[in-house]
C-alpha cells in the first residue's frame, strides 16, 4: 500500500471528519473535504478544528510519503476566511525544508472557488521506524 491508501485507511480521526487524502508525492500532497452541518460551529460557519484536520492529514501525507514515520511538532493556522456549509475544501501542501529529520511544509486550504481559507504551516520529526512498523 502507498501512503495515500495508509493514511486514508488508518487515519481514522480525518476520515470520520471526512477527510480523505486525493493526491500524494514527495514534493505535495492534497486533502480533501466537503463541508457538512456537522463540521460547524456555533457562528455557522466551519469549525476551526475541522480546518486543521483537514490540514493535517495533507502535511501528514508528504511527509510520511517517503515510508519514514514522521509526526507533527509544531503547527500554526492563520485563518483568512469563512467556509460555509456545501463548500468544497481543497487542502494542499507543499515541502519547504525537505530535512532528513525535520521537515517543514506549508498547506493552502482553499473553497471550489479557490478562495483561501487558511494557511498553515507545519514542522515534523521523523522517527527512525517505517510507516506502518506501529
Amino acid at each position: 500500500m502507498n501512503i495515500q491508501e495508509i493514511l486514508n485507511k488508518t487515519d481514522r480521526f480525518a476520515a470520520n471528519a471526512g477527510c480523505r487524502i486525493t493526491e500524494v508525492d514527495e514534493q505535495h500532497a492534497v486533502a480533501e473535504m466537503t463541508v457538512t452541518p456537522a463540521h460547524l460551529n456555533g457562528g455557522n460557519v466551519c469549525q476551526g478544528g475541522a480546518l486543521f484536520t483537514l490540514a493535517d492529514l495533507a502535511i501528514a501525507a508528504l511527509m510520511n510519503c517517503r515510508g519514514q514515520l514522521t509526526f507533527g511538532i509544531s503547527n500554526s493556522i492563520m485563518f483568512v476566511a469563512s467556509a460555509k456549509e456545501g463548500d468544497h475544501l481543497r487542502a494542499e501542501a507543499v515541502s519547504v525544508a525537505d530535512h532528513p529529520k525535520i521537515p517543514s511544509v506549508e498547506v493552502r486550504v482553499t473553497n471550489q472557488e479557490g478562495r483561501l481559507i487558511c494557511h498553515v504551516t507545519g514542522m515534523g520529526y521523523r522517527k527512525a521506524v517505517a510507516v506502518g512498523e506501529v
